[in-house]
């Protein structure tokens, strides 16, 4: 039994485990780790009563801690979730792996042949708020790309996730892959992410999944390079070409499919050529769908919403809550959003190819739609099987991160006797 109270040798501990079950998925061979993540979703179908049961545990302690509601829809799981958790599962199982891929290949004057090859970057240390399902993609991606994980869910999934979890252990063992390939930290003595932070020996990467104040403590004490994964601030700008049935389709979708995610809207940005038209269309529809719409000056004037302060501009609210102001024109919005925006998903809703490609060229988001669904952020959304997060810095991987994204590269350089003159 592990001894919980002394979370230093805890952690180097499984830190040590962690780089010597790494050094064994390096090359573990790719239907090894596809029987793995089948007998994975397998066992966690098998287990779907036992997870709904720890994951009411979780609902309770939510309850008690005093979660939004939006929170608790986050953490809560039931038999259709755990079907989506199966299927991620299984997603991931049959895509390609990347490890020892080609990403390209030449030959030098000197004869020397050189490939650049995919492989995987070592240990990731995962860690995230109340989404449980993100144990089972975090865990499966890492798998799959020969990685091995040390997961460190939030305090509100612990039950879940340790649920969720067993059944990926259970998938390792049957593949005869090591076990320590995958582990939960299992405390929630939040020194336990201190040490996995400064862990720069064994952990290679730290991905950080979930609310401004997660993502600023892991940048701010983080030795371990860091895949940011920052705020969700969404914006939707209404251009004046928009079309009105488009756009309140969209709109409606990306506010209220799941307000929880990070892919949801929190900012409308209207054209004021169509604020009397499209505009209040849209924000009638949203205040009738229970949004509470945090309006700008133009805005406010329409009944029942709440004017807006300088506090609802640039937040993530995660709620059944939008802040919306009317802009001049697409520059003006394009301002507000690299003002206000965090680099992750920003849409136009447009039918003026013109206004379309000025929004992608003048914006940097990881992200940028156009008349779809900002809830489509979402790397199985992206055929990525499921992700690991979406990363809104710019240094290796950006946007959702899958598989292929948790590799680096090596070169292979092949000669026959070759010597440089």
């Amino acid at each position: 039994m592990k001894d919980l109270t002394d979370i230093p040798a805890l952690m180097a501990d499984i830190g040590a485990r962690a780089k010597a079950a790494s050094a064994e998925l390096a090359f573990a061979p790719a239907p090894v780790k596809q029987k793995a993540l089948e007998a994975a979703a397998d066992a966690v179908w098998a287990a779907r009563a036992d997870i709904i049961a720890a994951n009411a545990k979780d609902l309770d302690y939510g309850r008690e801690k005093g979660l939004s509601d939006a929170m608790m829809d986050r953490l809560m799981l039931n038999e259709d979730r755990i079907q989506g958790i199966v299927d991620g599962l299984r997603a991931v199982a049959s895509q390609d792996d990347p490890v020892g891929q080609v990403t390209e290949e030449w030959d030098q004057p000197s004869g020397l042949n050189i490939r650049r090859v995919r492989t995987p970057l070592g240990v990731i240390g995962v860690i995230y708020e109340s989404r449980p399902n993100v144990t089972a993609d975090a865990g499966a991606l890492c798998l799959k790309s020969g990685n091995a994980v040390i997961l460190r869910g939030g305090s509100e999934s612990f039950h879940s996730s340790g649920a969720i979890h067993a059944c990926l252990v259970a998938g390792l063992r049957e593949a005869g892959l090591p076990e320590d390939a995958i582990q939960l930290i299992p405390t929630r003595d939040r020194a336990a992410v201190r040490e996995l932070l400064a862990m720069t020996n064994t952990v290679d990467v730290i991905v950080p999944r979930g609310g401004k104040g997660l993502v600023g403590l892991v940048q701010k004490e983080a030795r371990v390079p860091v895949f940011a994964h920052l705020e969700g601030i969404v914006h939707i700008y209404v251009d004046k070409a928009a079309d009105p049935v488009k756009a309140l389709s969209v709109v409606m979708n990306a506010k209220t499919r799941r307000t929880g995610i990070c892919g949801a809207a929190e900012c409308l940005l209207i054209h004021r050529d169509v604020v009397d038209t499209i505009g209040q269309g849209l924000v009638k529809a949203l205040l009738d769908a229970g949004v509470e719409v945090r309006a700008g000056e133009t805005l406010k004037a329409i009944e029942g919403t709440t004017e807006a302060t300088a506090e609802d501009w640039g937040r993530e609210y995660l709620d059944t809550i939008i802040a919306a102001k009317v802009v001049d024109d697409i520059d003006e919005a394009i301002a507000h959003i690299r003002q206000y925006g965090s680099n992750h998903t920003d849409c136009i809703l447009t039918e003026d190819d013109a206004a379309a490609d000025r929004f992608f060229q003048r914006l940097d988001s990881a992200i940028l739609m156009r008349n779809a669904s900002t809830q489509f952020a979402d790397g199985g959304e992206f055929g990525m099987g499921a992700e690991i997060g979406i990363a809104t810095g710019k240094m290796h991987a950006r946007g959702p991160v899958g598989a292929a994204q948790l590799t680096s590269f090596k070169y292979l350089v092949v000669g026959d006797g070759t010597t440089r003159g």
